[in-house]
C-alpha cells in the first residue's frame, strides 16, 4: 500500500530539567503515509512534533528524513533546510498578506527548490495549491476576511505549495467549532491523499486521530503506547492507557474462579480468553457492547441519562454501588429510575492484568 519508509526515529528522547519529555521513542513512516500522535495534553507529541521539525534537539537517538540524518549525536539541520512544511495550531497567517501572498510565502522559504521557481511556474504552483483546498477566487482576500476554516485551509496551502517531503500539523483543528472541525478533518485528509503527501497529525481528540489516519501512535508521559491502525488500536489495544483513553470503556474488577471471571454484574465465560496468566485482572466492556432491557425485578437501576444526538448515554448502578456507563439508541427511552438488566457483547470484553 505504501512505498518507502521516508522518516525513522530511533529512540529519540528530549527532557526538559530532570523531566523526560520524549523518552526513547522509535517509530517508521512511510512514502504517502498519514500519522496521528494522539494523547493527552502533556503527553509529548508536540515535543515530538517540534523534534522532527528542527525546533528542538533531541539529547540522545537519531532521525531519519528522506535518508538522511537530520538529527543525530554529530549532525542536526535547521528547520529551513529539511524539506518540511508545517501548519501550526493558530494558522500563523501574515494579516497583512493576501491569501495568494501567504500561500507564496511559503514558495520563498522553500530553500532546496528556490531556483525551480521562476514567477511564471510560481504563480501557477499557488494558484493550483490555492484551488487543491478549496479556495479558488478569495487570493485577493486577507486573513481577517476569511472564516477559521478557511484560514486553515489556506495555511495547509502554504504548507502544500513546495511539495515537501512531509507534512507536519499541530493539533491544527482545535480552535475551530465542532461542526467545522469535523467537516474539516475529513477535506484535510482527502487533500493529503490525493497530493499524496506524507503527513503527521497531532491530536488530543480520539475520533479525530481514528477518522484522519493509516495509523495511529498513541502517546503517554513521552512514552510510545502502541503504534497500530486504527481498527487494531481500537478493537485490541495493547496496554490499559490506550484502551482507556481511546475506547473510553468501563473497567471492572474481575477474579477467575476455574470458569469465569466474577465482576459485580455477573460471571462472564470468555472462551477468546485462556490459560490467564493471573485470577486478578479488570475487563473492559466498551459502552456500546451493553445491552439494557428493562426488567420490574433487575438490581441494576438507571440513575442518569445524557442525550448525545442519535444515542443516548445511561448510567447505570449495581445494587453494590457500581456504575457503568451504556451507549445505546434504543427506543423506546428508558427513564431514570427504571430497573434493568443487561446483556454484555463477550467478544469484545478485552482483558488487562493487574500487576
Amino acid at each position: 500500500m505504501f512505498e518507502s519508509i521516508l522518516l525513522q526515529l530511533d529512540r529519540v528522547s528530549k527532557q526538559f530539567s530532570d523531566t523526560p519529555v520524549v523518552d526513547a521513542v522509535s517509530l517508521k513512516l512511510r512514502q504517502g503515509e498519514l500519522l496521528s500522535l494522539l494523547g493527552a495534553s502533556g503527553c509529548g507529541k508536540t515535543t515530538l512534533l517540534r523534534l522532527i521539525a528542527g525546533f528542538e534537539r533531541p539529547q540522545s537517538g537519531t532521525i531519519e528524513l528522506a535518508g538522511q540524518e537530520v538529527a543525530g549525536a554529530n549532525r542536526w539541520l535547521p528547520p529551513e533546510q529539511r524539506d518540511i512544511g508545517m501548519v501550526f495550531q493558530d494558522y500563523a497567517l501574515f494579516p497583512h498578506l493576501t491569501v495568494a501572498q501567504n500561500v507564496g510565502f511559503g514558495l520563498k522559504k522553500s530553500q532546496r527548490k528556490r531556483s525551480s521557481y521562476p514567477p511564471q511556474q510560481a504563480k501557477k504552483t499557488i494558484a493550483d495549491a490555492i484551488a487543491q483546498v478549496g479556495l479558488s477566487g478569495l487570493e485577493k482576500r486577507y486573513p481577517h476576511e476569511l472564516s477559521g476554516g478557511q484560514q486553515q485551509r489556506v495555511a495547509l496551502a502554504r504548507a502544500l505549495a513546495p511539495q515537501p517531503a512531509l507534512i507536519l500539523l499541530d493539533e491544527p483543528l482545535s480552535n475551530l467549532d465542532v461542526q467545522v472541525r469535523s467537516h474539516l478533518r475529513q477535506e484535510i485528509r482527502s487533500i493529503l491523499k490525493t497530493t499524496g503527501s506524507t503527513a503527521i497529525f497531532v491530536t488530543h481528540d480520539q475520533e479525530e486521530a481514528l477518522s484522519i489516519s493509516d495509523r495511529v501512535a498513541v502517546m503517554n508521559q513521552g512514552r510510545l503506547e502502541q503504534l497500530a491502525t486504527p481498527e487494531r488500536l481500537y478493537n485490541d489495544p495493547a496496554t490499559r492507557y490506550v484502551a482507556e483513553f481511546v475506547t473510553q470503556g468501563n473497567f471492572l474488577p474481575a477474579t477467575y474462579d476455574g470458569k469465569g471471571w466474577k465482576t459485580a454484574i455477573g460471571t462472564f465465560i470468555l472462551d477468546h480468553i485462556r490459560d490467564p496468566i493471573s485470577d486478578d485482572a479488570n475487563l473492559m466492556i466498551r459502552q456500546q457492547d451493553i445491552r439494557l432491557e428493562p426488567d420490574e425485578k433487575g438490581t441494576i437501576v438507571v440513575v442518569d441519562r445524557q442525550l448525545l444526538g442519535r444515542d443516548h448515554r445511561y448510567c447505570i448502578q449495581t445494587s453494590l454501588g457500581t456504575r457503568l456507563q451504556v451507549l445505546s439508541a434504543m427506543n423506546p427511552v428508558l427513564d431514570i429510575g427504571t430497573r434493568v438488566r443487561i446483556r454484555v457483547n463477550l467478544s469484545t470484553v478485552r482483558i488487562f492484568f493487574n500487576d
